[in-house]
Parts: structure tokens; C-alpha cells; sequence
């Protein structure tokens, strides 16, 4: 049995998909945002902004350009191969089963994991939001075991029923998910916005000075320090616009709208990225912000006053993790969906509901999971492993546009990358670059999470998968 199988492009490709095709270049967008804005711009901000100093804004900048060259490969396979699975179809055709199957089992954490995390942070704004309302949930059940030092804990409930919320709108179909999204996505934006007017005027060019106190890369009390590893850390702020490639059997003509609405959520969310790091690293100086960790926005609004407006401040952040929260399922689903359809996974994966046309049983069964994820799990540790999964699937998605341009330059490509192969390398070089600047435990876990998929493959998906099966 070839390991190394390819899907046929020009079959996939002609077969009917049983998914509803509605979203235009508008939803795709939204999609994006809706994914990228969310914790990085309301959490992550204050803990990036004592990796690096101010010259965050620079680790933004290569973490968005990184995204940028890396979304540009997307857009290009999106437009070969405009069907779901994302980075697991475009690695099935270009380099075979094997690696699709690892780079699938890698978008696991990415999406599964990461809507757990971005949950569990949605919970603790809901439960800040509250408590200023004199509504007061107990911790017991608002976080999981071992979270929370010197309290004993045992159940996240609040990012357990949000999960399960948004696990029904999925399964509903694609229309009421991205009707959703799309209102709370315009909410979120506006809530920025509402945040740059009131704050900017506060900025004391002073408070960027160091601008790079612990220059491109250092150590900080045994802590990797300056602008690289706050790359690294500020890289999951743009985790996201691949979930938009996941959507394509539910695009009209995806061969052109895929990379529009990937390039332009990617070119939004940097512009908003940049002018709120900008803010808040100007109006006080970026060392206060280890006070405020989990909410440094708040950091900002006292700084300058305005207390009043971290109610809305806080309600625009639940709503931003709430639709990080709501594309990570989806994409988990789609990528999951594709594989059961490939006989990857198990059949019932890839069964759709001709009712809803959507892929309802495999909906539910990752949603179950990453509720009992984000409820019991501690996720501290694991947070990076998120960012070495994604870094891998773009690696492979750049370096499969360098292939499939050598081998297969007779397909049709609705969008080309322009410059190849030297921005395909450039992408590659940048993902590798962030990789490094992560610690050493995340790549031993990520090797430990490799190891399972390969054992997983070779007892299941090797011998279920359909074109081995066609094969016989």
C-alpha cells in the first residue's frame, strides 16, 4: 500500500459537494475577522507587550507578514482545489496521504485546542463582566481543575455552555452561522473603533522609550525576551484566515472569492492589530501591563479615565471570543469532515444531513470534545502547541505551491502567487523563524502529538482510506 498516495485533482474536483454553497466574498471576509479578532487584540496585547516592550508593534508586523506570504499559498490552492480540508486537501495532492493525514491530525490542535483556550477566556471575561454587575459565579465553576492557585476548582461550566451553543448554530447550517457571526463581528469592530477614538489622545511618546528593551532576542530572567519571541507569542493573534480555505465547498465560485476573503480579513485585522498596539503601549508604559494580564485594555481606560467604557470594552471582548470561538469549530469540523469523507477517519465523519447540508454528526462529536476540553483541562501548558501546528501546516502549503507549480503548471489557477518560488521561501523562512522562537516543551509535545497521529494512520487510516480501497 502507497503511503504517498495523491488525490486525482481533476476528479475531486468534478464530484458534486453536498454542502450548500452561499457565502460571497463579504462572509468570507467576516469569517476571517471574525476568527483573527478576538483574544490577541483584547488579551494577548499585555503579555506580548512584556515579551518585547514596545516594539511589539514590530513582532506584530512580522508575525501579520508571515500570515500575509503564508496566506497568498492559501489563496493559490484555494483556487487549484476549492473544496474543504483546508491545508490536509492542498497536502493530500501535492505530497500524499501520509503528510495530509499528519498535517490533518496537526489542524486538530489548532482548531479543537484553540477553541478551547479562546473558551476558557471567554469565560473569565464573562465572569469579570458579571461581577461588576454584582453577579458573582462561583470559581469552583468557572475554571478548570488546577488553574487557579490556592483554589480548589473543578469545572469550567461557562465555557462548557458556550461551546455547546455554538457546537447548535454550526449544526443548524452554514446560513445561520455566518448571519451570526457576521452582527457580532460588526459589534466587535465597532467596539474597536469606539476604543481608538476615546484612547488615542492620551498617547505620551515617552512611554515607547526603549522602544526594543530586550532587542531581537533574549533572555529575561531565564524567559525568552524581545521582538522574535514576541512574534511567536502574537503569531496565534493571526491564527485563523486558513479556516477560511476550509469553506470552500460552501463558496460561490471559491476560485476567486477564497483569496479576496483571505487577504482582505488578513489586511483588516493587521491594520486594527497595529493601531491598538500602538495605543495602548503609548498611552502607559508597557511594564504596567503585569498587572493586568487577563484584561490590559482595563490598564488603558484607567490610565486615562475612562473606566465607563471597560463595560463595553469587556462585552466587545466576549463577543470576539465568541466568534474566535464559533470558527474554530467550524474549521474543526470541515478539516474532520474531509478526512471521514478520504476514509481517514471514521465514516460517520463525513456524513452530511441532507436536511441542513452539513455535516451535523461530526458537528456534535467535536463540539462534545472540546467542551469537556475547555471544562476539566488545564490548557496553560499547552497553549503553544497551537502556534507549532499551524507554523507546520503553512510550511507545507507554501512548499506545496513550489511543487505543484514544477509539476503540474497545466492547471488552471484561478490566482497565482506572485513571485515563485522566492515568496513561497520567504513564507517558509518566517514560519520557521517563529517556530524557533518557541520554548523546548512545546516541541516535545508536539513531537509526542505527531507520534499518536503516525500510530493512528497506520492502524486505521491506512487501511480505510478510499483510495485504498479503490485501489483493490
Amino acid at each position: 500500500m502507497d503511503i504517498f498516495r495523491k488525490k486525482d485533482l481533476t476528479k475531486i474536483t468534478a464530484n458534486a459537494t453536498p454542502l450548500k454553497r452561499s457565502l460571497h466574498t463579504m462572509d468570507l471576509t467576516l469569517l476571517g475577522i471574525g476568527e483573527i479578532i478576538g483574544t490577541g487584540i483584547f488579551v494577548l496585547t499585555g503579555k506580548a507587550s512584556l515579551t518585547a516592550g514596545p516594539s511589539i508593534i514590530v513582532s506584530f508586523i512580522i508575525a501579520a507578514i508571515c500570515c500575509g506570504f503564508a496566506g497568498l499559498c492559501y489563496g493559490e490552492f484555494a483556487s487549484i482545489a476549492p473544496i474543504s480540508g483546508s491545508a490536509y486537501t492542498y497536502s493530500y495532492i501535492a505530497f500524499g496521504e501520509l503528510i495530509a493525514f499528519i498535517i490533518g491530525w496537526d489542524l486538530i490542535l489548532e482548531y479543537a485546542l484553540g477553541a478551547s483556550a479562546v473558551a476558557v477566556g471567554w469565560s473569565g471575561y464573562l465572569v469579570s463582566l458579571l461581577h461588576s454587575f454584582g453577579i458573582n459565579i462561583p470559581i469552583q465553576i468557572a475554571s478548570a481543575a488546577g488553574t487557579t492557585p490556592g483554589v480548589v476548582s473543578y469545572f469550567n461550566l461557562p465555557a462548557f455552555l458556550l461551546i455547546i451553543v455554538l457546537t447548535s448554530i454550526i449544526a443548524m447550517g452554514i446560513n445561520q452561522t455566518k448571519k451570526i457571526n457576521d452582527i457580532m463581528v460588526f459589534v466587535k469592530i465597532g467596539v474597536i473603533i469606539l476604543f481608538i477614538v476615546s484612547t488615542f489622545w492620551a498617547i505620551k511618546s515617552q512611554n515607547w522609550r526603549p522602544f526594543a528593551p530586550y532587542g531581537w532576542y533574549s533572555f529575561n530572567h531565564g524567559i525568552a525576551s524581545g521582538i522574535i519571541p514576541g512574534a511567536s507569542i502574537v503569531f496565534f493573534s493571526f491564527i485563523g484566515f486558513d479556516a477560511v480555505s476550509s469553506s470552500a465547498e460552501e463558496t460561490v465560485n471559491p476560485s476567486k472569492t477564497l483569496p479576496r476573503g483571505i487577504m482582505f480579513s488578513l489586511l483588516i485585522s493587521t491594520v486594527l492589530y497595529i493601531l491598538m498596539t500602538l495605543i495602548m503601549t503609548g498611552v502607559v508604559k508597557y511594564t504596567a501591563f503585569a498587572q493586568y494580564l487577563n484584561d490590559p485594555v482595563i490598564a488603558v481606560l484607567r490610565s486615562t479615565g475612562q473606566t465607563w467604557l471597560s463595560v463595553i470594552v469587556s462585552f466587545g471582548a466576549i463577543l470576539g471570543m465568541t466568534t474566535v470561538t464559533m470558527v474554530s469549530l467550524y474549521g474543526q469540523t470541515r478539516i474532520s469532515y474531509s478526512m471521514g469523507r478520504d476514509g481517514l477517519f471514521p465514516k460517520f465523519f463525513g456524513d452530511v444531513n441532507p436536511k441542513r447540508q452539513t455535516p451535523v454528526k461530526c458537528t456534535w462529536f467535536f463540539g462534545i470534545v472540546t467542551t469537556l476540553i475547555a471544562g476539566l483541562v488545564n490548557l496553560n501548558v499547552l497553549s503553544e502547541l497551537f502556534n507549532i501546528g499551524t507554523l507546520t501546516a503553512f510550511i507545507l502549503v507554501s512548499a506545496g505551491i513550489i511543487w505543484m507549480r514544477k509539476k503540474h503548471p497545466e492547471i488552471h489557477r484561478g490566482f497565482k502567487v506572485p513571485g515563485v518560488p522566492v515568496v513561497p521561501l520567504i513564507s517558509i523562512a518566517f514560519c520557521i523563524l517563529l517556530i524557533l522562537g518557541l520554548n523546548w516543551e512545546t516541541w516535545v509535545r508536539f513531537l509526542v502529538w505527531f507520534v499518536i497521529g503516525l500510530v493512528v494512520y497506520l492502524l486505521y487510516g491506512k487501511r480505510h482510506s478510499k483510495l485504498n480501497q479503490d485501489a483493490k
